[in-house]
């Protein structure tokens, strides 16, 4: 998949991963650049850590005062460079029937967004898509969130959310915008095969121009408390839109 370029990251915007899952998957990722590794000398046995890769013996106190505190980052730290942007254009070329499409309007936690990667990679979504300015950063929580999926899971940032969703209607996505409020549930809602689900963000849900951007509007039929938090949305949503095919 073709990428944009992105400009040189500065050195101390650069984020560090902890945590087993998180950093063998970016040591996985050929696209993600690894800059140096700190992990105990057992963990680091566990490892297949190319030798161009600095590492650093630490112990784990050390490596605590590294990540935020209380992070579990079971014996090793990574500091990576940022992913390259990839376009939504390439996503959207590689289109298929039956993989949805993740729309997020201004969610920004970081535990959400990488919540919901983990639960697009298990549901075989096509990607994640998110504003640019409105949404978190790679970090060192997203990505143990994500338990491996941003390494995996495209995820594209774009400038206008409305135009964005413009181009995936040109695409043959039925646009679905999930809403407590909605008359029709989500399995009502559900019948192309090629769907954009989209989520607003936590507590305030969808703006009202993102609205008026989707084809229908939804809610999904849950009882006895008012709402979701909005990566068990995504899950429950993924989930609908899997068997409904």
């Amino acid at each position: 998949m073709r990428r944009k370029a992105r400009q040189a990251t500065k050195a101390e915007n650069r984020p560090r991963f902890w945590g087993r899952h998180a950093v063998a998957a970016a040591l996985a990722n050929p696209d993600r650049g690894i800059v140096r590794i700190w992990a105990t000398r057992e963990a680091a046995a566990e490892f297949d850590i190319d030798k161009s890769i600095p590492v650093t013996f630490a112990d784990v106190a050390d490596m605590g005062r590294m990540v935020p505190r209380d992070a579990p980052h079971q014996g090793i730290v990574a500091e990576v460079e940022r992913l390259d942007d990839i376009l939504l254009a390439d996503l959207l070329d590689q289109a298929e029937d039956g993989r949805p499409l993740l729309v997020l309007d201004q969610v920004t936690d970081p535990h959400n967004v990488g919540a919901i990667l983990r639960s697009a990679a298990a549901f075989n979504a096509l990607g994640v898509v998110t504003q640019d300015r409105h949404a978190p950063p790679e970090s060192g929580a997203l990505a143990k969130a994500a338990s491996g999926a941003l390494e995996t899971m495209p995820w594209v940032r774009v400038v206008n959310l409305a135009r964005a969703l413009d181009d995936m209607a040109e695409a043959g996505f039925w646009r679905i915008g999930l809403t407590g409020e909605a008359e029709a549930t989500l399995a009502e809602a559900l019948g192309p095969k090629r769907v954009a689900l989209v989520l607003g963000a936590e507590g305030e849900g969808m703006r009202q121009n993102t609205e008026a951007h989707c084809d229908a509007l939804a809610r999904l039929p849950i009882t006895g408390i008012e709402s979701l938090n909005v990566s068990n949305a995504a899950a429950v949503a993924l989930y609908a839109a899997s068997v409904s095919q």
